[in-house]
């Protein structure tokens, strides 16, 4: 099977060699392991089934009994996620959807929510009584799903290098998804789903007597599983020690290799959209500070995006090319801009050369004559021979290389154990726990490429106001990517960004709205949008408050400050 996005990235070490019968032990393995789980899933998908039927408005006693059900019914899943996830996605899916509208791009179609999930969203609902034909028949898909589940392994075959894929996998899953409580926000379930999937992979690769460095790997799975099952609290889980002491060591040995997820190397920039020609970085690196470029020779890449200042302008918004107006969004930074499927705030182009290319021709930004450009260049030193199709793949060559990696964090993550301060530890904790910023900000770039395959690009309804007073907030108008895609779920949806290097780069937000941030922290702590009263139908951020108190929001805005990159060009 081929995967884009990561875990094609991660090196893909074979670890083990096509010996017929590894391959049909590991294998056998796998099935039967399968086999046994199966049933156990099934019963708790009929015990959840049986909880929601017993719902009655009033009866919290009830509720609190379908909500225990699906947890369990969740920890269950987690037991063969690493199988379905891998090599049914359909029926993974059915099982594990988000909880919210899934956008099929470029067919303008879309998924509704389904699963464990909706079933989560649906019961911690203050209407909840109201969805109970809605619960019922999520139920019912997911009981009979689960029962039917065994037919998949009709004629079914597996090879070695496929399980170790599926298991990989499942350890970013791990890392970046289940201890964040990406699956399941207000269960708080997220580290016992966490050590079930731990356990899931133990069982499957203790018997196998050829892994190499087994003892080792045997070590940090158990270490991980005990760490995950006596700190069951979601809130006060250790993530940084679990990932630094457990979990990246164990992804080392299962990739036998000296990279993990937060290796810059292991992140290939190759793999995003690309025009296929290869650009003279040095070439771009002079063409970002090029005022030739412009209509009016009066702007550079470099105006807007100013080096000393992390490739922002520091500004709300940035005024158009005759400074008549303001531009209508707020300057996005060009740090890991290579990392992503889209660009721009609204996604409407995908590659680095298109996004050079739109800015050249906006009226409003650089307002560049192609013709004219090319005239200008040409009679100036060092731009002989110079092409629209070299300055493109020149400057996005250059934008590929501004990926620092150096932030006390990065080197916290590589050994450093004094690289960050207690204060900075504990908001990393709450970045992926508590404050649930993990869930939209993705390990290790802390931008909505998806784990695990990271080949998708996120999109996300804030409810984002048009200023900065939570208690009078004012509707933003710009429609986001609804304007691109002319679907009603991406009105005011834009683009999740980095927050790699945020506290810096003040404002925030696709408009600019919020001047520090602690605005912005508060605004997510109140629910967004919907929870200061804009009421968006489509809003994909959570309403529930995060109840964060103020001595955790400072050590939020701590360990932002610790996602600063120490040289902001270094490459």
């Amino acid at each position: 099977m081929a995967f884009p996005g990561l875990c094609v990235l991660l090196l893909i070490a074979v670890i083990f060699t096509s010996q017929g019968e590894r391959h049909a032990s590991l294998s056998d393995g796998v099935v039967a392991y399968f086999k046994r789980q199966q049933p156990v899933f099934a019963k708790k998908t009929l015990q959840l089934q049986q909880r929601i039927e017993q719902l009655h408005p009033g009866d919290s006693i009830a509720l609190s009994a379908a909500r225990q059900a699906l947890r369990e019914c969740r920890i269950s899943y987690k037991s063969i996620a690493f199988f379905l996830e891998y090599f049914f996605a359909s029926e993974a899916y059915v099982f594990n959807a988000p909880a919210k509208y899934e956008i099929e791009e470029p067919y303008i179609e879309y998924e509704e929510p389904v699963g464990m999930q909706q079933i989560e969203a649906l019961l911690y609902d203050p209407q909840v009584y109201k969805h109970q034909r809605e619960l019922a028949a999520e139920a019912t898909v997911l009981v009979q799903t689960a029962q039917d589940l065994h037919a998949l392994l009709y004629q079914f075959s597996v090879t070695e290098p496929q399980v170790m894929e599926s298991i990989r996998q499942e350890l970013i899953r791990i890392m970046t998804l289940y201890i964040t409580g990406y699956d399941a926000p207000l269960l708080k379930s997220g580290i016992a789903e966490a050590a079930a999937a731990m356990k899931a992979i133990d069982t499957i690769l203790t018997p196998y007597p050829d892994l190499d460095k087994k003892d080792s790997i045997k070590y940090y799975l158990q270490q991980g599983i005990r760490m995950l099952t006596t700190q069951p609290d979601f809130d006060s889980f250790d993530r940084l020690s679990f990932l630094v002491n457990n979990a990246l060591p164990l992804q080392r040995l299962l990739l036998n290799s000296d990279h993990d997820l937060f290796s810059p190397s292991t992140l290939k920039k190759d793999v995003f959209p690309h025009n296929g020609i290869t650009g003279d970085t040095a070439l771009g690196r002079r063409l970002f500070f090029e005022r030739a470029l412009s209509g009016n020779t009066t702007r550079s890449c470099a105006t807007c995006h100013q080096p000393e200042r992390y490739f922002t302008d520091g500004l709300v918004r940035n005024r158009s090319l005759t400074g008549k107006e303001e531009l209508p969004r707020h300057t996005p930074g060009l740090l890991y801009a290579g990392y992503q499927y889209s660009q721009f705030w609204d996604g409407r182009v995908q590659s680095l050369e298109e996004q050079v290319k739109a800015v050249m021709h906006s009226p409003q930004e650089m307002n560049a004559n192609d013709d004219t450009v090319l005239y200008r260049l040409r009679n100036m030193p060092g731009y002989s021979g110079i092409s629209l199709s070299k300055i493109q793949a020149g400057l996005a060559a250059y934008l590929r290389t501004l990926t620092p990696f150096n932030s006390p964090f990065d080197r916290y993550m590589a050994g450093n154990k004094q690289a960050l301060t207690g204060e900075q530890r504990e908001g990393g904790n709450l970045f992926m726990g508590k404050g649930q910023c993990a869930t939209c900000h993705f390990a290790p770039l802390f931008n909505g490429l998806i784990p695990p395959l990271y080949n998708r690009t996120e999109f996300e309804v804030l409810g984002t106001p048009a200023n900065d007073d939570l208690a009078h907030p004012l509707p933003d108008g710009d429609s986001g990517r609804l304007a691109f895609f002319p679907i009603d779920f991406y009105k005011g949806a834009f683009k999740t960004p980095t927050i790699r290097n945020a506290a810096v780069t003040a404002p925030y937000m696709h408009n600019g709205a919020f001047r520090n941030m602690e605005q912005v922290i508060d605004f997510y702590d109140k629910g967004g949008g919907n929870g200061i009263g804009l009421s968006m139908t489509n809003q994909t951020l959570s309403a529930v408050p995060l109840q964060l108190t103020p001595k955790e929001k400072k050590a939020l805005i701590a360990f932002i400050e610790a996602l600063t990159d120490k040289d902001p060009i270094a490459h």
